[in-house]
């Protein structure tokens, strides 16, 4: 039913363009270059670009382009930072794409309910960087550059979501605009509630295919009062995995908790000019507290290591110590795609049981020890969520081939271990065919019922999770 619907769709006429540049000026673009900026993320995956661009500066105006996309059958795709990795910025019938970046004010922040008020296009960095002043920040960290919004759409995580959640923990309200240019508010500042169905939660993981956020309502932490960060080597990943899951099960207070296999750390190496770490298994973690907690929690994450044969431990306390570190692990992945020249990447995002991890790991790495060209582990090891990346040759329809069927025993592993095929980036276009064995056909069917009740001409990025 979902794709018959999706074949009905319309590419933008020019009577269209016409009505959208009278409305919205040189904020309209059709130029070529705008198009495929436009169309691709930094996925490997490439589609038609949308036949137009759209820069919104407002709410209004988002509703004012979705009647328009919805009233002509034109497929709309919301566009953040363009930091996704699965293809979900793809415009696969063309369409309208809807800018958000321009939506970046800060709309209020309230220190004493540790609340945050912002447009979509708002970045983790500005909004950190304006909390630093009321001694408050917002813990969600994907490695990406990425808006509020697109991370509300993929329900983000990042390196310290072992300490404080996801995007999914962290929304407390949303401005939603669904296909038909519908303005819709959900949840509210209180920090919990028992009204109704939870349309938060609908939208947050929706990937724009159910509505487009404008604004999100966020939920904000007391910035540490010290901040520790160490470095720390094993002979395997096993070893490294078995330290975390003892020292959470010890109750020390992780607050970050990545691992890197030994050719990561290679890569990392290669291309840092403040680094040379020990190329071996490593695990980078963070602990946040007072002074003297940070103390007692570094010797008894030591004590913990030991006894897993770790080595080489190296303690960062200084912001600029601790800052080239998560630098260069959240540089991973383009520091992985630098150690071939002209590659692509394209990666796995599996998430398991922490119980079930090292096995995940050791699995991942069976699999891919039949690989014809380099790959790369690392991941928040700390919630059970790895990443392999696979660094193949863009014009090598062979490697491509070969990647996708390691991805596929990667995630079939992972669901075989009650785990998913994806911890933080989301179903896109790339991961569609998984969802259905993951989640089963009913619960696919329910989804497709949402989505038709919620888009019923289907123009809300079309060819995303189904």
């Amino acid at each position: 039913m979902q794709a018959h619907r999706a074949e009905t769709l319309s590419r933008v006429s020019d009577s269209l363009i016409e009505t959208l540049r009278a409305m919205f000026g040189q904020r309209l673009s059709t130029a070529a270059v705008v198009r495929e900026q436009h169309g691709r993320g930094e996925s490997p995956f490439r589609a038609m670009p949308p036949d137009a661009v759209v820069f919104v500066e407002s709410t209004d105006e988002v509703c004012e382009v979705l009647k328009l996309c919805n009233a002509h059958r034109v497929p709309a795709i919301a566009f953040g930072a363009g930091s996704s990795l699965e293809g979900h910025l793809l415009a696969t019938k063309g369409g309208v794409c809807i800018d958000l970046s321009r939506m970046d004010r800060i709309i209020g922040v309230n220190a004493g309910d540790f609340t945050a008020s912002v447009q979509a296009g708002v970045t983790k960095e500005a909004l950190n960087a304006v909390l630093r002043g009321d001694g408050l920040f917002f813990p969600v960290d994907p490695g990406a550059h990425a808006t509020l919004g697109g991370m509300v759409a993929t329900r983000a995580s990042g390196t310290n979501t072992v300490r404080y959640g996801s995007m999914r923990e962290n929304v407390l309200a949303l401005k939603v605009v669904t296909a038909d240019g519908t303005l819709v508010h959900t949840g509210t500042s209180a920090v919990k509630s028992s009204a109704g169905y939870d349309l938060t939660r609908l939208f947050v993981g929706s990937e724009g295919t159910l509505g487009i956020v404008t604004e999100v309502t966020l939920k904000l932490f007391p910035l540490p009062e010290a901040m520790s960060a160490a470095v720390i080597t094993f002979e395997d990943a096993d070893a490294a995995v078995t330290t975390v899951i003892d020292a959470i099960q010890s109750g020390l207070p992780i607050a970050r908790s990545e691992y890197l296999c030994t050719n990561s750390i290679r890569a990392i190496n290669a291309n840092s000019r403040e680094l040379a770490l020990r190329e071996r298994p490593t695990l980078f973690m963070e602990f946040h507290g007072s002074p003297g907690s940070l103390q007692e929690q570094t010797e008894l994450l030591r004590e913990i290591a030991l006894q897993h044969g770790g080595e080489d431990f190296q303690w960062a306390d200084r912001p600029e110590e601790r800052s080239r570190l998560w630098h260069a692990r959240h540089h991973a992945y383009f520091s992985c795609q630098l150690s071939r020249a002209g590659s692509m990447i394209i990666a796995t995002d599996t998430c398991v049981p922490r119980s079930r991890l090292a096995e995940s790991i050791d699995g991942a790495e069976r699999i891919m020890a039949r690989a014809h060209f380099p790959h790369m582990t690392f991941g928040h090891i700390g919630d059970g969520n790895f990443h392999v990346l696979m660094v193949i040759d863009p014009g090598s329809e062979a490697e491509r081939e070969e990647a996708e069927k390691l991805n596929e025993a990667i995630v079939e592993l992972a669901i075989g271990l009650g785990g998913t095929c994806t911890g933080e980036h989301g179903i896109g276009f790339h991961k569609k065919a998984f969802l259905r064995r993951e989640a089963g056909d009913a619960a696919v069917q329910l989804m497709q019922r949402i989505k038709t009740a919620l888009d019923p001409h289907g123009i809300l990025n079309p060819d995303k999770i189904f």
